[in-house]
């Protein structure tokens, strides 16, 4: 092998497995799918998967292997289905580290404009942003521009569609654009806000391509997408072919955080989806409804802003848990590159545009 991706997984055993061979039917499984025994010298050096160490744990075994990159050919998605493609379908393993080789982070890019990009598109440049979500499904177009009005005269900075509004009857998706963007930009124009609404373009590739197209000629800069349902490599065409920044939700992704197999929510929406393209990455906060841990959360952020060969840091966007009332807490817990975002407790005020300037007060604080 000359250069390598190294991935690490928690093997947890059944009574009938060794570490050892469990281990080697990992790095065969995944890369030439075939029995050592069965394959030429020459394939068995160059392609398959290197056991680097293979370590006991309290409850678990870590197993680190070495795979070639040549066995990748540089593609985003040939390199999920190296890391965890086949043993995907099996038990009890766990996908959870990878170092990731300078070149191919290189190619991949990562965000377009991450934490400082769209710090400079907002021109706020101390202290968290604020986002709101439009809800519920079942209003109008015209309903959700009004929230989209009260939410930038109270200062939020991103207001976007919840992920579940598609191309409802309600609220078809060309209606909803423009009636909200036109409620965005009107509020801007008269408070000097400089609000972004981000259109949720979730979709079939040939109905995505048509949604990004409509966000961007109707001057959106930002959307909402689901790329766990969309596919990864959206995220870099969007980019790459769009313009426009990217808000990532981690829709479906929930059936891969099992305790004992998949992979890593740290790793999953903290780096993978920083690396594919998205400028800031959802993920439900400690406390909610979900079952998120305060130790997984900081995991997340940490991987979203760390030093990623030159990638721009993304913005780890916390959704649920914060009201005015602990606003000062996720300030302090999560520091100023991050993105708060509420939704029901703005709508339980009553008054959307008075709770969202009260909130943004708070944060300001």
């Amino acid at each position: 092998m000359s250069e390598v991706i190294s991935a690490t997984y928690q093997l947890y055993l059944t009574e009938d497995e060794s570490p050892e061979g469990k281990a080697r039917g990992i790095a065969l499984e995944q890369t030439v799918e075939m029995p050592a025994d069965c394959l030429p010298p020459d394939i068995a050096h160059r392609m398959v998967g290197r056991i680097r160490s293979l370590e006991p744990r309290a409850d678990h075994w870590s197993l680190v292997i070495d795979y070639p990159v040549a066995a990748l050919g540089r593609e985003l998605t040939q390199c999920l289905n190296l890391l965890f493609g086949n043993i995907s379908l099996q038990s009890g393993i766990r996908l959870v580290h990878v170092d990731w080789p300078r070149s191919l982070l290189q190619q991949w890019g990562g965000p377009a404009l991450g934490v400082p990009g769209l710090r400079e598109q907002l021109g706020v440049h101390d202290r968290p942003l604020l986002c709101a979500a439009l809800k519920p499904m079942g209003l109008s177009p015209q309903a959700l521009a009004e929230r989209c009005d009260a939410f930038a005269r109270g200062g939020v900075d991103l207001i976007k569609d919840d992920h579940g509004l598609a191309d409802q009857p309600d609220a078809p998706f060309v209606n909803r654009l423009a009636a909200c963007q036109a409620a965005v930009e009107q509020a801007n124009r008269e408070t000097g806000g400089r609000s972004l609404y981000l259109p949720n373009v979730t979709a079939a590739p040939g109905l995505l391509g048509q949604r990004l197209a409509a966000a961007r000629d109707a001057g959106c800069r930002m959307v909402l997408i689901s790329p766990w349902l969309t596919g990864l490599e959206s995220l870099r065409w969007a980019r790459d072919e769009y313009g426009l920044a990217l808000m990532a939700h981690p829709a479906m992704t929930g059936s891969l955080f099992l305790p004992q197999h998949g992979i890593s929510p740290e790793l999953l929406l903290g780096e993978l989806f920083r690396i594919a393209g998205a400028d800031a990455v959802i993920y439900p906060n400690v406390g909610g409804r979900f079952r998120f841990t305060a130790e997984t959360c900081a995991g997340i952020n940490h991987g979203l802003r760390r030093g990623l060969e030159g990638l721009p840091a993304a913005w780890p966007t916390p959704g649920g848990g914060v009201d005015i009332k602990r606003a000062g807490h996720w300030k302090r817990a999560y520091g100023p590159d991050t993105i708060l975002l509420i939704g029901g407790s703005l709508y339980a005020q009553g008054d959307i545009q008075a709770a969202a300037r009260d909130l943004m007060r708070a944060i300001r604080e």
